[in-house]
């Protein structure tokens, strides 16, 4: 386990464990801990274990921080609190946490059918001028791993991180473990798509077999973080002018989802909590993010039942996870 003090890895070490047992702990967690000890040897010197006067000065928002990474920060601290109290370990407050406040200025990408097609055929015509079969392979993870975001809605993260174990090419189903959140979920593909996951698997088996990385660079090594914009951007200025980027993709996924609800009333709302869920939103507000989007929608709904209106689709306030 990462170093820390004594007195704080006791109290530490059974929560980690237990989030490891049921898939909820990242390398990220690790560091936070960390950097947590650090913050308490720095303040309470000759304190051990874990008081309240270290949680709460912990999850005081910083004067350089966004409430985002505030939250972020400081989640996992609260969830540590919450297990040692439920095992009658400590008897600490649990913090609040600060939601972050959406002020948003970047307006995602409107796709069209035609610049979709257009991209999407360049990513193609790249593979079939690979000069050998590694850049082959290079180019076709390109194409399918853009089309996966495209059909799925998945973050660019979790498809680049996406362990070949968590694959699942029967049932066409993907566990995701590796986000920005801290919730595993769970993404169902379709058909189409899954029968394009399964060539290409096919294709890759034969260069890097049994490898770690369903989308990966070497056998145990994924593309790195910095892959997914560059490349998208490379293909996408060949074929078109306004300004896009990977993530459009994922917002172009929720869009159209929502936007083919219009005409269900209330109907919607099993589809828009299987979309959130399957969006790895945390909560259901980063999902209404996307109704600021769609303003048609909200006059369509409103339509259909002006009562209680205002209870179900509130003024947005919550972020939505990168």
């Amino acid at each position: 386990m990462f170093e820390i003090s004594a007195s704080r890895k006791v109290l530490i070490q059974p929560f980690r464990d237990f989030r490891i047992a049921s898939d909820r702990w990242n390398k990220a967690n690790d560091k936070l801990m960390l950097y947590f000890d650090r913050h308490c040897l720095e303040n309470f010197p000759k304190i051990e274990g874990i008081t309240q006067d270290m949680i709460d000065s912990w999850c005081i928002q910083r004067k350089t921080e966004k409430s985002i990474s505030c939250y972020c920060r400081t989640y996992i601290i609260a969830k540590l609190v919450e297990f040692l109290n439920q095992r009658k370990i400590c008897s600490l407050v649990v913090p609040e946490l600060i939601k972050a406040e959406c002020h948003r200025t970047y307006i995602p990408h409107a796709f069209t059918d035609e610049e979709l097609s257009s991209f999407f055929a360049e990513c193609d015509n790249e593979v079939s001028k690979a000069p050998n079969q590694l850049t082959a392979a290079r180019r076709l993870t390109v194409s399918v791993f853009f089309r996966l975001i495209f059909s799925t809605g998945m973050r660019t993260v979790e498809a680049r991180l996406l362990a070949t174990e968590n694959m699942d090419l029967v049932n066409g189903v993907i566990d995701i473990k590796e986000s920005k959140g801290v919730d595993q979920h769970y993404v169902a593909l379709h058909e189409s798509m899954l029968e394009i996951l399964k060539s290409y698997n096919s294709v890759i088996e034969k260069i890097f077999p049994s490898r770690t990385y369903f989308f990966a660079y070497t056998a145990t090594v994924p593309f790195y973080q910095e892959w997914s914009p560059l490349v998208f951007r490379r293909i996408w200025d060949k074929v078109n002018r306004d300004h896009a980027n990977p993530y459009d993709l994922r917002h172009n996924y929720a869009i159209r989802n929502i936007n083919s609800w219009t005409h269900e009333g209330f109907g919607f709302s099993d589809k828009f909590l299987y979309l959130s869920k399957s969006m790895g939103h945390m909560q259901l507000e980063s999902t209404k993010y996307y109704y600021s989007l769609i303003p048609a929608l909200a006059d369509t709904i409103a339509s259909h039942s002006q009562q209680g209106f205002d209870d179900i689709i509130p003024e947005v306030t919550e972020y939505e996870e990168s």
